[in-house]
């Protein structure tokens, strides 16, 4: 049985990582359609930043803990789940919570762990391949080919893309902030990194063709840099702006280059549309664990108590792949 009540990383108050501290709640109650999970590990994403800092706010009825992605084992089902069983192992995409010893999750956006991947490794999948493949790849026709260009390559959302990219007969070319960044990223697939601080990837990329499909987290100025680069008929993603979302630009190319320029927040989206990503990814993607074409990137796992150091070191961008956290280490 459960315990009645639970271990949480709170936010004391928005700021910085160190406003992060441990606190103790009540075991979520589930709903319809819902899973109790116990905890293995749980991701740390952009998002969970931003929420720290005070402006992603968390969707009606979800939780205002942490965490969007987690590993563990179900413990409890709603009446009306079918499907999983106490006692299965998963990950998962949760709408919250996922900094806790127990979480209550969606349970149509679980998915089986894919074999050959550790339960700890498995907890930063889903926030990742949820929203590049949801963005990038669901529904879309990619040929084999095409030019894809990935900002922040060595990041969970960019060294995901370039396997994703790569696997799927891309060519990737990506940026990144360093060497050591630039080979990492090409070991994932990358058939060129470009080292931003010292490369022009417009020049670079438009050599080869321009993209064909763009993923940007940056923003500011590479919003018009992208255009530039990009292929006629392509397709543009925003995910973030970690250089700022305002800026000015010539919208002129969009319409002479016929290009698609959109963007979107995975947890804002209906659940329903999480459950059909879901269950492609155990069509199309999960395979792919199995037969070693994809690899989970998990760079550091810190213990819950060490959330703030979690955080201070995916601000620094001084990890290659994902950050985790596991209540009990």
């Amino acid at each position: 049985m459960p315990p009645a009540k639970m271990k949480t990383i709170e936010i004391r108050e928005f700021g910085k990582p160190d406003v992060l501290v441990p606190g103790e709640r009540p075991l979520p109650e589930l709903r319809d359609g819902e899973v109790l999970v116990k905890v293995t590990a749980a991701g740390v994403n952009g998002p969970d930043l931003v929420q720290r800092r005070g402006h992603y706010p968390p969707p009606k009825g979800a939780s205002d803990l942490l965490g969007l992605e987690v590993s563990g084992e179900i413990v409890a089902t709603a009446a009306d789940v079918s499907g999983w069983a106490v006692g299965d192992r998963i990950c998962a995409l949760t709408n919250g919570g996922g900094y806790a010893e127990y979480v209550a999750i969606d349970a149509s956006h679980c998915l089986p762990i894919p074999e050959g991947v550790s339960e700890v490794d498995a907890a930063g999948l889903c926030e990742t391949y949820f929203t590049v493949w949801s963005n990038l790849f669901f529904g879309q026709k990619i040929e084999a080919g095409q030019v894809l260009l990935v900002h922040g390559g060595a990041g969970g959302i960019g060294s995901t893309a370039i396997q994703l990219g790569h696997q799927l007969g891309m060519r990737v070319f990506t940026t990144c902030a360093s060497a050591g960044d630039c080979a990492y990223a090409e070991r994932l697939g990358a058939e060129r990194a470009i080292n931003f601080k010292e490369e022009d990837f417009v020049e670079i990329v438009r050599d080869a063709g321009g993209a064909n499909l763009i993923l940007d987290i940056i923003g500011g100025d590479y919003v018009e840099r992208n255009i530039k680069a990009a292929s006629a008929d392509a397709r543009i993603v925003q995910l973030a702006f970690n250089a700022g979302s305002k800026v000015e630009i010539n919208l002129m190319p969009i319409m002479l280059k016929r290009l698609v320029y959109t963007g979107s927040t995975l947890r804002s989206r209906p659940e329903t549309f999480k459950s059909a990503i879901a269950a492609d990814l155990r069509a199309k993607v999960w395979p792919m664990f199995a037969d070693g074409r994809l690899k989970t990137q998990t760079h550091k796992v810190f213990a819950f108590s060490e959330a703030a150091a979690a955080h201070e070191m995916m601000e620094k961008a001084a990890h290659r792949g994902k950050i985790l956290l596991a209540p009990r280490t």
